[in-house]
C-alpha cells in the first residue's frame, strides 16, 4: 500500500532512471491515499508510531561530508509536506535512492547535497535534512520531507504544516545534527 502526502517526483515517469510512466490505476490509488486524516487513518496503520525514542533515522544518519554547498544565507517560510512508502527505493534527482527512513527532503531550487534546518514555528520541533531531490510539485508547498523527517516534526498524520527553512553551512549542519542526536538520546531515558 502506498502512502503519500506530497510527491517529490512530478506526475509522469516513475523515476529519472527508468522513465516508465505511472499507470492511471496507480495514480488513482495514490490520489486516494493522499486524503486528509479526517477520511480515516487505516493507510497509516502499518507505519511506526511517532515516538522519537523508536526513531532509528537518527542512529542511521549519514555523516555530513566536509565539502558541499553552503546555503547558510537561505531563509524561507511556507508549507511542508512529506512523501514515503510510494517513493521508497526510487531514484531521486541527486541519483540516490529515496529512503523514507533517512533525513532528506526535496526542494525546487536549493542545491542538491545542501543541508537545511526545518522547524515548526508553533512548536520547538526541528530537524536537519539533506536536500537530495526536486519538488514539491504541489501548489502552495515549499519542501517535501522524507517520512522520517516528517515523524521528527510530528506531521506524518497531518500531512502538511507551516514551517521555517533555514539554510546551513556544513559546520552548522554537523553541529545541529549532533544537537539532534543528543536531544533524541535524552528522550530515550
Amino acid at each position: 500500500m502506498s502512502i503519500l502526502a506530497g510527491c517529490a517526483m512530478p506526475p509522469g515517469p516513475q523515476s529519472q532512471a527508468d522513465g516508465n510512466a505511472l499507470s492511471t490505476k496507480s495514480a488513482r490509488t495514490s490520489a486516494a491515499l493522499v486524503a486528509p486524516p479526517s477520511y480515516g487513518t487505516a493507510a497509516f496503520d502499518g507505519l511506526p508510531a511517532s515516538d522519537a525514542s523508536n526513531d532509528k533515522s537518527l542512529a542511521d544518519a549519514q555523516p555530513i561530508s566536509e565539502s558541499g554547498p553552503d546555503v547558510s544565507s537561505f531563509r524561507q517560510a511556507g508549507r511542508a509536506s512529506w512523501y514515503g512508502l510510494g517513493f521508497h527505493g526510487r531514484r531521486t534527482a541527486s541519483g540516490e535512492r529515496y529512503d523514507m527512513h533517512a533525513l532528506t527532503a526535496a526542494h525546487r531550487s536549493l542545491p542538491l547535497g545542501s543541508y537545511v534546518k526545518v522547524s515548526i514555528p508553533a512548536t520547538t520541533k526541528w530537524v536537519v535534512v539533506k536536500i537530495n531531490d526536486r519538488g514539491p510539485f504541489s501548489r502552495g508547498r515549499v519542501i517535501d520531507l522524507s517520512y522520517a523527517a516528517a515523524r521528527m516534526l510530528g506531521l506524518q498524520h497531518a500531512g502538511t504544516a507551516r514551517v521555517q527553512i533555514e539554510g546551513l553551512s556544513r559546520q552548522e549542519a554537523k553541529e545541529a545534527r549532533a544537537e539532534m542526536l543528543a536531544a533524541a538520546s535524552n528522550t530515550d531515558h
